[in-house]
């Protein structure tokens, strides 16, 4: 078996489309994605029934998961419907390793998600550093720096 069809093979049996980024990066719905762009193996990008971008020059690192949905609401009955929100992400961004940026985010350009932070769905300014979790950001910390 070639690679062609190995390829083809595994999108068939695990639902992960072709990509230009990676074939073990997950990407559903139609996320908009700028150029310049790296995406890191076993991440996924939802974006099913909402509107998620992904600016110019930002770096995905690997099993970071960008999903704007949360069922957990109509899994426990309080709602029949699952929650799906729009995610920004800005330009030059960087979202370290195994961090979770939830339905509603809006990330600044400029700014850093350090690894293992999950990201609540609030508008975070550009040059900030998120980090923690629960999450922390220190606004505006990086625009300094960058201006020197």
């Amino acid at each position: 078996m070639d690679l062609k069809e190995f390829q083809k093979l595994f999108a068939n049996f695990t639902h992960f489309k072709k990509n230009k980024f990676h074939p073990l990066v997950w990407i559903v719905g139609e996320p908009e994605i700028g150029e310049g762009v790296y995406i890191g193996g076993m991440s996924e990008i939802n974006a099913n029934g909402a509107k998620v971008v992904i600016g110019n020059n930002c770096d995905v690192a690997s099993f970071v998961s960008i999903n704007c949905a949360d069922s957990h609401k109509k899994c426990i009955g309080l709602s029949d419907e699952v929650e799906r929100k729009d995610i920004i992400i800005g330009d030059n961004v960087f979202i370290g390793s195994h961090s979770v940026i939830k339905g509603g985010a809006k990330i600044g350009h400029h700014s850093v998600v350090a690894a293992g932070t999950i990201v609540e769905g609030i508008e975070i300014p550009p040059y900030s550093l998120i980090y923690g979790t629960p999450m922390m950001v220190k606004e505006r910390y990086y625009e300094e720096k960058l201006k020197k």
